[in-house]
């Protein structure tokens, strides 16, 4: 009497499947944890794959950790476009300037607040701020301090902003949204509602704005 044998297949992957699906577990684990939850390891396992089919993708832990921040940093992008695109473009380019920076700092402050670990993880490996990013599938291409430049310049185009005042006015700004986001995910205001922490990211944005402008 013949025994009837189970046998478990390995899940097989086409060419750039397997990086795509370390990737995607990499992603829930930031989601999770932050960057220090994601290891290569736990993301072939989750593939379905032995830990030594992961490295014709990634010579390590550094590079699978640089993949999902490049991929955090795209979904970054894509919460400041979704703030942008509420604003069109009128009759009076001063106004549409203020709202464009105003979207910038609430949908990079909304990203943080819905996804902090993903929010972490996408500054944990920090890329030079001006190149573009070219795993970025935001539908514009721009990564989150390319799109506080646009709106910057939006606001130089309109005269809102002379010259002068434009000229690095990008780290102004995203270090005052960034210090609010730190202060609300590590910071003394954690465990704020994450309704206050927004309104006052509300006010902070109005207050950049007007300073700036």
């Amino acid at each position: 009497m013949k025994k009837n044998v189970s046998i478990e297949k390995r899940k097989t992957f086409r060419h750039g499947d397997l990086r795509n699906a370390l990737v995607t577990a990499g992603l829930e684990m930031a989601r999770a944890g932050g960057p220090n939850a994601v290891i290569l390891r736990e993301a072939t396992r989750q593939a379905g794959v032995s830990p030594n089919a992961a490295y014709r993708h990634f010579a390590g832990q550094a590079e699978l950790l640089d993949a999902v921040r490049s991929a955090c940093l795209s979904r970054v992008a894509a919460s400041i476009e979704d703030e942008m695109k509420k604003h069109k473009a009128g009759r009076d380019p001063q106004a549409f300037a203020r709202k464009s920076l105003r979207a910038v700092g609430m949908g990079y402050l909304g990203f943080a607040v819905r996804e902090p670990g993903m929010f972490r993880t996408a500054f944990s490996v920090p890329p030079p701020v001006h190149s573009p990013d070219p795993a970025n599938t935001a539908s514009m291409g721009l990564n989150p301090f390319q799109l506080l430049s646009l709106a910057l310049d939006r606001m130089l185009d309109s005269g809102l902003l002379g010259k002068k005042d434009r000229q690095d006015a990008e780290y102004l700004a995203w270090s005052t949204v960034h210090g609010l986001a730190l202060l609300a995910l590590e910071g003394p205001l954690h465990k704020m509602p994450r309704e206050m922490v927004l309104a006052l990211g509300e006010r902070l944005v109005v207050m950049v704005e007007r300073g700036l402008g």
